[in-house]
């Protein structure tokens, strides 16, 4: 396993800022995150001119990008774009938004088995987000998707199933299926605290993981509009510290 840090930490500005914050703050890996309603990072726009993007990276930062996190919903022509993009970038990982809660099942996986048709051709792993208010935000439903879609993984949020309307509701059978990880601290009232002042066991989660011969990003997301900005850096540093020392 190893540290990342999502450019969702520093949605708020642009993703080349984004990246430089995060050289600063002493992390090498990093998860590109991208939403058409954000001016962070736009998939459409990465669609429109590739080969600008791929080599506007690789002038602008030496970070080494180890995922892909579409947080908006796209088209599979944009899809195989960056899919292709993420080969060339030697990312091995992409995270899709999942569908709404209320979304019926077997139209969920009509979805996603598209989107993996093409992520196949490139030997991109694809997974889906853990997240309240998704079809997801419920652990049964999110491993039935995966035993349903073969091939499909899961960014595992444990804080959402730490506050969210199935607290309590044990989460394990989820790391059998986890391609990707999104962490911060949480406490069964808020989603998003200072470190050190919530519930997530880092210690067991990664030894959790171990179990299952996960190999890959530990990736902290902070969120931006849950955090005071004074604060970011120190937290961000801190995160990167503790989880570190675990591994």
């Amino acid at each position: 396993m190893f540290v990342s840090a999502s450019t969702r930490c520093y949605s708020d500005v642009s993703f080349w800022d984004a990246c430089r914050q995060l050289v600063d703050l002493e992390y090498d890996k990093v998860e590109v995150w991208m939403d058409e309603n954000s001016d962070h990072l736009k998939p459409s726009e990465i669609a429109a001119n590739p080969e600008g993007f791929l080599a506007r990276f690789r002038e602008n930062t030496r970070l080494q990008p180890i995922a892909f996190c579409l947080a908006s919903d796209v088209t599979e022509s944009t899809f195989a774009i960056l899919s292709k993009i993420s080969k060339q970038l030697r990312v091995t990982q992409i995270t899709l938004e999942a569908s709404p809660l209320g979304t019926p099942f077997n139209a969920e996986i009509d979805r996603l088995k598209g989107f993996l048709k093409i992520a196949n051709q490139d030997g991109i792993r694809v997974s889906i987000t853990t997240k309240t208010g998704k079809i997801t935000e419920d652990p049964r439903t999110a491993v039935e998707l995966c035993q349903s879609t073969p091939g499909l993984g899961l960014t595992l949020d444990p804080s959402y199933y730490m506050c969210g309307p199935h607290r309590g509701v044990s989460f394990e059978p989820l790391f059998a299926y986890t391609y990707h990880v999104h962490l911060r601290d949480t406490t069964p009232e808020q989603l998003q605290v200072r470190i050190g002042l919530g519930e997530v066991d880092y210690s067991r989660l990664v030894s959790q993981l171990e179990r299952t011969a996960y190999k890959r990003a530990l990736s902290v997301e902070l969120l931006p509009e849950l955090q005071d900005p004074a604060h970011r850096q120190i937290e961000l540093r801190k995160m990167r510290l503790l989880l570190e020392s675990l591994l």
